[in-house]
């Protein structure tokens, strides 16, 4: 099994707002990630809908509460 890198909450942010990363709730219960609503993030179905357009590189930083 892969590991998981693990990042700080500030080193998240500053590669989301540079635009570098996609933020996205784990959660798949729509309901759950929009109590959750970090600015910048996105839901996973959004994540499914943008994966066969997203490059291969892109950076995916994923969240849970």
């Amino acid at each position: 099994m892969a590991t998981v890198e693990r990042i700080d909450v500030s080193e998240a942010r500053e590669k989301v707002m540079a635009g570098g990363a996609l933020l996205v709730c784990a959660y798949e219960d729509e309901q759950k990630c929009g109590k959750i609503n970090l600015r910048g993030s996105i839901n996973m179905a959004e994540l499914v809908s943008k994966v066969a357009t997203l490059p291969k590189s892109q950076e995916i930083i994923f969240f849970c509460a």
